[in-house]
């Protein structure tokens, strides 16, 4: 797991520990020094913690003027055991939506599991970004299964297209951009 490292091609235009408004503003960081574990495995030092014992993240771009932001995720996201939802909507999410942000692009090709409880955070963030999203690219088809299971679909845009993304290969306005018409295109079908 320490070989997994948050995607860094975008480096160049946005660093959240460089970013005033972000939650991990002044964040110093070790290239080499492993101290965060997910289930005893150390994980790479570029990795957020965000208060859970199973999930981290990196905020990998953030637009303020479109209100607009990329998180890439890792590890077990638990709402069973650890309520990894109230991490992410209190230590992350409420700080990026008081800074302007609406429309959430979370990806989640490192995201191993998913354990569902209540959805309350979930229709909490939902109702509080007015006419924002919160779309879900490329997470694990069993991943996915617990989110419809969980019912959290209403809440969060996953699955068709969205899952089929070669996100790397676009910088943060095209992806933004992309996703955005796909759920616009959703939303008037």
């Amino acid at each position: 797991m320490h070989d997994i490292e948050p995607f860094y091609a975008w480096s160049n235009l946005y660093n959240s520990s460089e970013d005033i408004h972000s939650p991990f503003f002044g964040r110093a960081y070790s290239e080499t020094e492993c101290t965060n574990s997910v289930y005893n495995y150390f994980i790479h030092p570029l990795w957020d913690e965000m208060g859970s014992a199973t999930l981290y993240m990196k905020l990998l771009y953030s637009d303020y003027q479109r209100g607009f932001c990329v998180i890439e995720f890792l590890g077990e996201w638990n709402d069973t055991l650890y309520n990894d939802i109230m991490y992410l909507k209190r230590n992350v999410v409420e700080i990026l939506m008081d800074a302007g942000i609406r429309k959430f692009i979370l990806i989640g090709e490192n995201v191993l599991n998913f354990h569902a409880d209540d959805d309350s955070y979930y229709q909490e963030w939902f109702d509080e970004i007015e006419d924002g999203w919160i779309a879900c690219l490329n997470f694990r088809s069993h991943v996915l299964e617990e989110i419809h299971r969980g019912h959290l679909d209403y809440y969060l845009a996953t699955g068709g297209q969205l899952n089929q993304l070669n996100w790397r290969t676009l910088n943060p306005l095209q992806l933004y951009t992309l996703v955005e018409n796909l759920i616009k295109k959703r939303l008037t079908a």
